[in-house]
């Protein structure tokens, strides 16, 4: 497994645990953070088989307080170019986490902020911290979004809620947030990361292929036209019908039993 300077990235019985570590500086994005997250994405890309689960998390105080604003004030000419360096990792890395059949939980404490909330809301589950919050501060430096905020967060709180959010730079706590559709499960503080490993560890011991389908099914389900869409269904559901998994569960099912998944 690569060593990394901001983030650690450990796999054991299917479970991806991947860690932003810099806790000294709020684990900010930084230049080398944006290729780190694309080259710890590409090594659970390449070993998609063995990966049935993914836990995102962080060490230290707060989750994110997002990007790290030094790479864009050293030289305000270069901002633009900052930018497409750092979306030139990051945007890929996302694009092939959410094309893994693995589902993703992330544990947030703290504070999660701008590119940080980008990347939680398109998460598959979201275990928040009862004292943490939930920031949109890119209008606040005049700037608009990036990582995927938009399709995130419009898909888990709405198009208008989710505008409004982006637009006025709000700052949800853990139960607005809930409210909101931006977290699934809000729990004290001291029980974050164990939650979140636990609904992380049930996953990964999952039909992780029947996993994939629906992950796939659910991010377009709203750009696809309704016909399309139901054929897209019953295709997914051969392709599941045909694992290993499958065969299991139905057996399991006629023998009363719990069944014992594999991810195949």
């Amino acid at each position: 497994m690569p060593n990394f300077e901001t983030l650690t990235l450990s796999i054991d019985d299917g479970l991806a645990r991947l860690t932003l570590n810099r806790p000294d500086v709020g684990n900010a994005f930084s230049d080398v953070f944006f290729r780190e997250f694309g080259e710890a994405v590409n090594e659970l890309a390449l070993r998609r088989r063995e990966v049935r689960a993914v836990l995102l998390a962080s060490t230290g105080r707060f989750f994110s307080v997002g990007g790290d604003l030094a790479v864009f004030t050293k030289d305000l000419d270069e901002a633009p170019s900052a930018v497409l360096d750092g979306t030139y990792w990051m945007h890929p890395g996302l694009a092939r986490l959410a094309r893994l059949d693995a589902p993703v939980v992330a544990a947030i404490q703290g504070t999660a902020m701008g590119g940080a909330v980008a990347m939680v809301s398109n998460c598959d589950l979201v275990i928040s911290a009862r004292s943490a919050k939930f920031g949109a501060a890119y209008s606040r430096l005049g700037f608009s979004c990036d990582l995927g905020a938009t399709f995130g967060l419009a898909s888990r709180m709405g198009i208008a809620r989710a505008r409004r959010f982006l637009l006025l730079a709000e700052t949800l706590d853990a139960e607005q947030a809930l409210r909101a559709g931006l977290v699934d499960e809000v729990v004290d503080d001291d029980l974050v990361h164990e939650t979140a490993e636990r609904m992380a560890v049930q996953l990964s011991r999952g039909p992780t292929r029947a996993y994939g389908e629906v992950r796939r099914l659910v991010a377009r389900a709203l750009g696809t036209p309704f016909e399309t869409q139901l054929e897209d269904e019953a295709q997914g559901l051969t392709r599941a019908a045909a694992t290993a998994d499958a065969r299991e569960g139905l057996t399991a099912f006629l023998e009363k039993r719990a069944p014992v998944f594999r991810g195949e």
